[in-house]
Order: structure tokens, then sequence, then C-alpha cells
């Protein structure tokens, strides 16, 4: 029978032996205590297997509250449990009650992450991944060997349908790729949501007609799902080409009817993932997390950015775009969002480090005030790709290149 293989950073303040096993009992059939029907057939079949244990260091203090360590020492381990596939067949909210449920509230963990997860080739088959992936969205936006590069709506919210519609109409016409809802905004008072989707895409379909080339604008409908259904109608009727979802706040469900429906690019906004991934021992690595959202089916999903303008470290940026250009079964590649306090200065670090230009880069600041207005905003950033895959230097690009040059001077100190 097939299993589904877990890997943990744990911190634990007894054996780590003992704690995995506790993890796996809490995790499958076991509880605190033996009970009635825990027969050694049953647990056989069902009960979670310690497949492997690596000792890593010990510490004098323990990461997070729980247990305190009779010696005063605190264990750090990998540990890998697996499960058999019968105890939650293809149900993906089970799924992750087994990987990540109560299993943080045990006091003998100190600390605990989950680093990876290891899914049977049958994953493969019931789950189709991404409808669009990297190449369905290059093939909506005309954007080929490069990176797509998009931007969002700012101020975040509170501008009118007008001014949105204007804002749209400046982006499309020096080029961008990709526009996007803030997260903050879905529908507000002055900003109604049939309403704003209308008056955009009437700007993108006339863009479109007149220059052949559509911008992907992921419009935020997140919400309840019979809602978040009637507003992916309302944009494929429209025209559009992309829904964004606030993946953590819909959840895997939810996001998943949606990405079934299958007409239009998903674009998986993670905000809320510092709170899942913050502290070193707690919560998820992106390596595990992406699996999950690329089983559902988004086709684009953040990563975070090179010298950004949050907690996250370059190297935890690079791996996560590495996690979602490795493949996954025969599904499509999930598109990395690289985001975050971006302009084209962060282009070159981005490049030498990743060497791929399979992204969407994304610049909210960074294009929106540009000294010389958005659309030189826009072309910067295409000056600064383009720059970094020839080889450039920043500094040979700012001379070479007026629009980055202004934005060398603008963004270059902060």
């Amino acid at each position: 029978m097939e299993r589904i293989t877990a890997t943990y950073f744990i911190e634990t303040p007894f054996a780590p032996e003992k704690a995995a096993a506790v993890l796996a009992g809490e995790q499958s059939s076991g509880t605190f205590v033996a009970v009635p029907g825990e027969t050694e057939e049953l647990k056989q079949r069902f009960a979670a297997r310690v497949e492997s244990i690596d000792l890593l260091e010990t510490v004098s203090e323990p990461a997070i509250p729980g247990a305190t360590s009779p010696t005063g020492k605190y264990n750090r381990a990998m540990v890998t449990v697996s499960w058999s596939i019968e105890n939650f067949g293809y149900n993906l909210p089970v799924l992750i009650s087994t990987l990540q449920g109560n299993l943080y509230e045990i006091k003998q963990f100190t600390g605990l992450k989950l680093m990876d997860i290891e899914l049977p080739a049958s994953f493969g088959e019931h789950y189709s991944g991404p409808a669009f992936g990297i190449d369905g969205c290059r093939k909506l936006t005309g954007a080929n060997h490069r990176p797509l590069i998009g931007t969002i709506i700012k101020p975040s919210i509170g501008l009118s349908i007008e001014q949105t519609a204007d804002i749209v109409k400046t982006l499309a016409t020096a080029g961008i790729d990709f526009i996007k809802d803030d997260e903050l905004l879905s529908s507000s008072a002055n900003s109604n949501f049939n309403d704003r989707v209308d008056a955009v895409m009437k700007v993108i379909n006339a863009h479109a007609d007149s220059t052949g080339k559509k911008v992907m604008f992921a419009f935020n409908i997140s919400g309840e799902v019979d809602e978040m259904l009637q507003r992916y109608e309302k944009i494929v009727n429209a025209g559009g080409t992309c829904a964004m979802i606030s993946i953590n706040s819909v959840g895997l469900a939810g996001t998943k009817k949606i990405c079934d429906q299958k007409q239009l690019a998903i674009h998986g906004h993670r905000n809320g993932w510092g709170m899942l991934t913050r502290h070193p021992l707690l919560g998820i690595d992106f390596k595990a997390y992406q699996k999950l959202w690329r089983l559902a089916g988004v086709d684009q999903l953040h990563v975070n950015g090179i010298q950004n303008k949050f907690w996250e470290a370059d190297d935890s940026v690079v791996h996560s775009i590495e996690a979602c250009l490795t493949p996954m079964y025969d599904h499509k590649t999930v598109m990395p969002v690289v985001s975050s306090g971006q302009w084209g200065g962060q282009a070159f670090e981005t490049y030498r480090r990743t060497k791929t230009v399979d992204l969407l880069y994304m610049a909210g600041g960074g294009i929106m005030a540009h000294p010389m207005g958005a659309a030189a905003g826009v072309i910067a950033l295409q000056q600064a790709w383009k720059a970094a895959v020839d080889g450039l230097s920043l500094e040979e690009a700012a001379n070479q290149y007026p629009e980055f040059k202004k934005s060398v001077e603008k963004f270059g100190s902060k």
C-alpha cells in the first residue's frame, strides 16, 4: 500500500525516539493512553511509522514553550514519519490535519516544523495540478523568454473604479504583462467588484483589440465559495484571464474548488505566510507548503523577493523559487511570483542567484512611484531584466537606459 512521508525538524526535552513515537501515535491510531480496539492488526494497517531519526544538536534553551527538560537540555533532530494512504485517501484537508494537526500542541515538543512531504505516484494521477502553469501564463500574456513584469494597484484600497481603470490604461500602454488587485481589496464601498471588473476589462479588451496583447489582471475573488464562483464567472464573461485568491484565508478546499474550474489562471497570494513559517522551529517550510498548493491547482505562487522589505533571507527566497520550478509529477509547473519591495535593481541579483526567467516579477512602488511615472516604471523593469540576462552590471545598465537610471536614483539607496 502506498505511503505518504513527512519530514519534521523537531526540538524536544526528551529522547527524540520517544518524542517521535508520540508524534506517530497521536497523528494516527494512538492517543496518550492505550485504548480498547487498538489491536496489533489495526496498528499494522493504520498506525504511522517512524522511518528515521537524525540527531542534529543539543541546546540549553527551548525554542517555544513546552515540557521542561529534566536535564536542562533540548535535543534537535530531523524525523521522518510515514502514513498509509488508507488513512485519508485523496482528501487534502484530512491530509493536512494528519501532517499538521494536533502535533503542534504536543508538550513533548519545544519546536516542530514540517520540512517536506513525499507523496505517492497516485496523487499525480488523482490531482491534475495547475491548469496553466508557466507555459500557459506565457501564452495568455504573450511574454516569452523573459520574466513576466507585473504590478499591484496602489494605493492598495481607496481608489475609485475610474482611477483604477486609468492606471490600468497607463500600465497597459507601457507594455506591462500583469496587474493585480491588492489582497486588501475585493469589493469595497467605492470599488464594487462587478463594476471594477467591467471598467478594467473594458480598458484591457480595447488595448488587446488595438495591439494584440492582452494584459493579465488578477481580480481578487477571495470570499465564501459561492461568492468566489460568482465572481469567477463574472471575470470569464468579461474576457478576463486570471483570478487571485488569498490562499491561506480561503483554505485548500476552497482554493481547489476554484482551480478546478480551469478557465482562469489562478494567482495564489500567500499573505499570512510569516505566521506559518517565520519561527525556524515552528510551522511549515515552503518546500512542503508549495507542494500542497500545486496539488490544489494554483498557477502562480508568491515566493517573496531578493533584498525584500520583509524578514525572509535571500537564501530562503532562492530555495522557494527552486522548489516551485522543480518538476512535480507530469503536472504543469507553477510560476514563482517574486514580490515585496522590488524594483529593477534586484533583477541582477535575482538572475545571478537563480539563472531563470521563468517567474513573474512584481513591483508595486517600484513601478507606481517611478519619478517619470508608472509607464516609465514598467520600462525600467524591462530594461533591468534585459541588462541582467545580457550580463551587464547595474551601473552599466544605468548608463545605458535612462528610465532605469531614474529608478537607481530613486530606489537605489532604499
